[in-house]
């Protein structure tokens, strides 16, 4: 869909705690949540704007997306596992 806000929160809001408490303590998460904000915004301002750039580059864009909320939710399941009660 074009558009789509994939705010991470948004996407997992089961987990809305371990996302601020990382965001907090841990400048690595928090280098990359913020990156991958930045890259969804960018994403979603040329889909807006009737995508400015060819197909093929657009695609790296969203991959590059989706790598990074990847490495955000190994990160963030980790550090459930870690925190939760058993």
């Amino acid at each position: 869909m074009l558009n789509e806000n994939h705010a991470f929160i948004l996407d997992f809001p089961e987990l809305k705690l371990d996302i601020v408490q990382l965001n907090h303590d841990d400048p690595t998460f928090k280098a990359d949540l913020q990156q991958y904000h930045q890259l969804d915004y960018d994403i979603r301002q040329l889909e807006i704007s009737g995508s400015p750039i060819d197909d093929e580059n657009m695609h790296i864009l969203k991959v590059k997306r989706m790598e990074l909320k990847d490495q955000l939710y190994l990160q963030l399941t980790e550090h459930h596992k870690h925190t939760s009660p058993q």
